[in-house]
């Protein structure tokens, strides 16, 4: 395996083990301190930081794409996760935090752009492979 896709799996991994720590921290130490309304916009976080690494997982598993298209796919994931996910899970606790994160509001929807530039290179390149 080559070096950089065995940093993408064990990256992936991290990222998945942090998943079910956030997601059990949500479920049980949440649940009482905010509004069913953040509860369900931290569990959306919890959500999309799995799909993504689960799909990094499958990204540093696949010998068939080039390694330029994996290294920009496993970036566009990495900072497309760590903003959406990342705000919201900040976002979702501002009811409990001692300063102002409205300024997070636009950091989740770059997030999540690059999140769909991340999927769309990843379909270009597949489709284009012969």
């Amino acid at each position: 395996m080559i070096k950089y896709h065995k940093n993408i799996v064990i990256i992936a991994s991290l990222l998945a083990m942090l998943v079910i720590v956030l997601g059990a921290f949500g479920a049980h130490g949440l649940k009482s301190m905010i509004s069913p309304d953040s509860l369900a916009v931290f569990q959306t976080g919890v959500t999309y930081q799995m799909y993504h690494a689960l799909a990094l997982l499958v990204l540093g598993l696949n010998p068939a794409l080039g390694l330029k298209t994996i290294q920009w796919v496993f970036k566009l994931f990495i900072f497309g996760t760590f903003f959406f996910s990342g705000s919201l899970y900040i976002l979702a606790l501002k009811s409990v935090l001692p300063f102002s994160v409205s300024f997070l509001a636009p950091v989740t929807p770059i997030g999540g752009l690059l999140l769909i530039f991340g999927w769309a290179l990843l379909a270009y390149s597949v489709f284009k492979k012969k």
